[in-house]
């Protein structure tokens, strides 16, 4: 267990942040290792209930050193703002618990606005953006074009560099949007500010893995997202744009040699998706509603109502395969406590076919979800902690999904809270 990976099968907000929460007391490191403040993980303890965008899952357990590694979308403004939210309610956030990777590339002012104004111009054929700047941060990652967190300690440097950054930017702002350009004042704001506040929490994280490794400390790299937005492997275009999939683990944690020999897939006992894209198994109306209130699904960012569905055994199984995973943790099964029958998106109908292969992403639009139903078990399951006293039908509906995915489901998550949940 030295090296373990908790990642999302499906499109996302699955609750990856609550099994972090849950497992890190067996851990000593806990890192992020892609993606930024686009996607919230809610987690529900003693210190209350929180939506972190940032911060690793594993702030809250004393003596676990959380890590943002070199591949994560490192924007101080909003982790700044989330390590105040967070100190508030009582949990402690210090350079000893949180350490940022001097390697990560801080997401820039203009960022932000970039996404806004990208996702205005696109109009109805917007991706959907959480407009948190990912895609622009990345891009610009890619095309050498930011800055790392460890220029802030070389402010000669760090000035020289933005001051060039920022004319290259505002031709694009200027030119292609017909924006306000950014001054010298607006960097010099936000560094005396935002990132003169990250800059205890700042070091070199990579040797710090290094030695945690050698040391035989137990590490647990935290993802963001799931398998369908992944960039490479998700639903392109209307992915995120970071590699959401536990074998980018080891690259954008700091610790590229790293041996993960677990990865925990996380599943929810039905589907949702917040916002655009091919979404096969997708319930409307009426249905739709009972199932996005019974579940509470809006977005932990953005407060966008999520788009539902029964589970969707064909894009499951394909998350599954992407990540790896060896085991599985069901999330939020008690929310289908009151359904006399279960409805179930089996297999996928493509040009008059029946397939269980998730098709490529240009073809999905073009698919639509062959139904069934099992029986429901119309009991309150939030109290029950072993899997022999879950009703037959419930267990049976577990046991079809594992069948179906071929892959273990280890937990059983039967309510939000740290203790609501069966191991098997």
């Amino acid at each position: 267990m030295a090296c373990t990976a908790i990642v999302g099968i499906n499109w996302g907000d699955e609750g990856k942040g609550r099994m972090v929460d849950l497992l890190t007391e067996q851990f000593d490191i806990v890192v992020r290792y892609q993606g930024g403040g686009n996607a919230g993980h809610t987690v529900i303890n003693e210190y209350g209930k929180f939506a972190l965008h940032l911060l690793p899952s594993g702030i809250f357990r004393k003596g676990v050193v959380n890590v943002l590694g070199n591949g994560v979308a490192m924007d101080p403004e909003s982790l700044m703002n989330e390590i105040r939210d967070v100190a508030d309610k009582g949990v402690a956030v210090t350079p000893e618990n949180l350490k940022i990777s001097d390697r990560a590339s801080l997401l820039l002012p203009w960022h932000r606005k970039l996404d806004e104004l990208e996702e205005m111009r696109l109009a109805d054929k917007k991706y959907g953006s959480t407009k948190q700047g990912i895609a622009p941060f990345y891009s610009d990652k890619y095309q050498k074009k930011t800055v790392m967190a460890g220029e802030l300690f070389y402010p000669d440097v760090l000035e020289a560099h933005l001051k060039d950054l920022m004319e290259w930017k505002n031709l694009t702002l200027k030119g292609v949007y017909g924006a306000e350009p950014y001054t010298w004042e607006d960097l010099k704001k936000w560094l005396e500010t935002s990132c003169e506040a990250i800059r205890p929490y700042i070091c070199n994280t990579g040797a710090l893995l290094r030695k945690a490794q050698k040391d035989g400390k137990r590490i647990l790299f935290e993802a963001q997202l799931g398998s369908l937005r992944d960039l490479d492997y998700g639903i392109y275009p209307m992915t995120t744009s970071s590699n959401t999939i536990a074998s980018f683990a080891p690259v954008g944690s700091g610790l590229p040699g790293a041996d993960i020999e677990r990865i925990i897939g996380v599943v929810k006992a039905y589907s949702t998706c917040v916002g655009e894209g091919p979404f096969v198994c997708e319930m409307f109306g009426e249905e739709a509603e009972r199932l996005r209130e019974a579940g509470s699904e809006y977005g932990a960012k953005t407060g966008r109502p999520r788009r539902v569905g029964p589970i969707d055994l064909v894009a499951t199984r394909y998350g599954v395969e992407v990540q790896a995973a060896t085991e599985i943790a069901l999330t939020k099964l008690d929310v289908l406590s009151d359904m006399d029958e279960i409805p179930v998106c089996a297999r996928y109908l493509l040009d008059g076919e029946e397939t269980d292969e998730f098709p490529f992403p240009a073809a999905l639009g073009k698919c639509k979800p062959v139904m069934t139903k099992v029986p429901g078990w119309k009991s309150d399951i939030s109290r029950i902690r072993k899997w022999e006293d879950l009703p037959e039908t419930a267990r049976n509906y577990v046991e079809m999904i594992e069948q179906a995915i071929g892959c273990p489901v280890k937990w059983v998550s039967v309510g939000p809270e740290r203790e609501s949940i069966i191991m098997r």
